[in-house]
């Protein structure tokens, strides 16, 4: 698999593909692209099938275009699932290109394994029923409990209406077009650096208000200040009487532990928001920025969801050496969903560029997109407390720690509980092969004793 994988990589140059490695025509079609999420928050990869006319003289490009998405998306998500989904809708029997369909799953087998959540096909005509009966062999028994045959109703235990077309009785006005790219649709989050609180607070803006409320606007108040001023050695002793003053108001808060090491910003939590459940009260979570350059780093924040959360700030920068929190809060009681992904953005900026909101609006306006550095993050809904979660409460959970002696016993029950259902398994795989085997022997002994009756 590996000698594989290099072979075909090499063979189409994968490190090197681009937009304008695929013809322009191509992607103006929108035969192939990444938009929305299912319900358990996996990239969707629509394929529009009725866009694709079997063609021996287009099918490189077309494969050359299935690679650059599966590459773009596995440089920017890391190992995150996909699912795939087959539109079928409208399609004739030009359509039918079992070579095109064998390269599809080969890459999710060989070229980007585990890649793979489901195969959703969605509306597949009659005629199709051979030819999908051809694609199980190629999967394997393994995937073929992956592929999810659905009509308009079916579909819709996969995927939430805001995802899919009106054809598919969704709701989402999304409507392809090129250029540029379907990106992944990240927008401005409700009030850019405005107020925090939001309606659906009122039951626990008491209880918050006295260790919370004053450490939101002291931390935002100093890093929205225009332009950041730089520390020198006489600012130095008030500066960090200011600092321990901050600390001592932040003790409240949980801080994020896992961390991505980005070339500019070291992101913590590196990969999720988690965010405590309506119920228990944690409705914020922290990002805490560090900036490793030498220079300020100009960011900002976007989200998939922009009417469901307040981000404070969303529009800033941030001093070589220093760390900024952003504070994220849904908004008027609307939940927190897996589907729901941030992007944060950053940039270095010039020593006499201006760190003013306007300043701001014009870098990014002008800042090359190859200079930007991008780090993406999924949303999580927890009932209880993690350790990169941001509390309002330090109590707000009253869970037992568990020693290492008690998860190592945990832990080696599950492994024995799943070596005997892998052995289950075993035992009842070869009993259907068994029971199979006997089955064509007495086939095949009726059919030669009827041959031999009647000759």
């Amino acid at each position: 698999m590996l000698d594989e994988s290099f072979q075909w990589r090499k063979e189409f140059s994968v490190n090197d593909l681009n937009e304008s490695s695929i013809p322009r025509w191509l992607l103006e079609m929108g035969v192939i692209y990444l938009h929305g999420y299912d319900k358990e928050g996996n990239k969707l990869f629509w394929i529009r099938v009725k866009y694709h006319i079997k063609d021996q003289k287009t099918l490189l490009d077309k494969k050359k275009l299935i690679a650059f998405w599966l590459e773009r998306y596995a440089k920017r998500e890391n190992g995150k699932p996909v699912t795939v989904m087959f539109d079928l809708s409208e399609t004739g029997i030009n359509s039918i290109d079992m070579d095109f369909v064998r390269f599809i799953i080969n890459c999710f087998k060989v070229y980007y394994p585990k890649y793979l959540s489901k195969i959703v096909i969605f509306d597949m005509p009659w005629l199709m029923n051979a030819a999908f009966k051809i694609v199980k062999t190629w999967l394997g028994p393994e995937a073929v409990s992956l592929l999810k045959f659905t009509g308009k109703n079916e579909v819709q235990d996969y995927v939430s209406v805001e995802y899919l077309p009106p054809h598919m009785g969704g709701t989402d006005p999304f409507k392809y077009s090129y250029p540029p790219l379907v990106d992944d649709d990240f927008q401005t989050p409700l009030c850019e650096n405005g107020p925090i609180t939001s309606e659906d607070e009122t039951s626990s803006k008491e209880d918050i208000e006295s260790d919370g409320k004053e450490t939101l606007e002291t931390i935002s108040n100093e890093e929205q200040t225009a332009p950041l001023k730089k520390i020198n050695p006489t600012e130095s002793t008030s500066k960090a009487e200011e600092n321990e003053k901050v600390d001592s108001k932040t003790k409240a808060f949980k801080k994020p532990v896992s961390v991505f090491k980005g070339p500019l910003l070291h992101i913590s939590p590196a990969e999720e928001l988690y965010f405590g459940s309506t119920e228990s009260g944690e409705k914020k979570t922290l990002i805490v920025l560090t900036n490793v350059t030498k220079n300020i780093v100009a960011f900002k924040v976007r989200t998939t969801a922009p009417e469901k959360y307040r981000v404070k700030p969303s529009n800033s920068s941030c001093d070589p050496g220093a760390s900024v929190d952003i504070v994220v809060s849904p908004h008027g009681g609307l939940t927190v969903s897996a589907q729901d992904r941030f992007l944060i953005m950053a940039a270095e900026m010039e020593q006499s560029s201006g760190t003013g909101q306007a300043e701001l609006t014009q870098f990014w306006k002008e800042v090359p997109r190859n200079k930007v550095m991008e780090h993406r993050l999924r949303c999580h809904t927890v009932e209880s407390s993690k350790p990169n979660t941001l509390t309002l409460k330090d109590n707000a959970f009253n869970i037992p720690d568990k020693t290492s002696e008690d998860i190592c016993l945990q832990l080696n029950r599950l492994l024995e509980s799943n070596r005997k259902l892998e052995d289950q398994v075993q035992r009842c795989i070869w009993f259907q092969q068994l029971l199979l085997s006997l089955t064509m022997l007495l086939l095949a002994f009726i059919i030669f004793f009827f041959y031999s009756l009647y000759s």
